[in-house]
């Protein structure tokens, strides 16, 4: 049975796509250098046309 990755969402919600691709793109240079497995970082829309990110560690995707 496949498992579910376990995300963690980021604390801020979105208006537009653009400020919350900033966000991933942060997130995601903090670990170009480092020793660990970056995390997949996603963009989610809402319902209300907002945006949140969120990532994962999980190595199952």
């Amino acid at each position: 049975m496949k498992k579910l990755p376990k995300w963690v969402y980021y604390k801020q919600v979105f208006q537009s796509k653009f400020q919350a691709g900033c966000v991933k793109a942060k997130i995601e240079d903090n670990w170009i250098n480092g020793y660990e497995i970056g995390p997949v970082v996603e963009i989610k829309k809402l319902k209300t046309n907002r945006y949140v990110v969120r990532y994962t560690y999980d190595e199952i995707m």
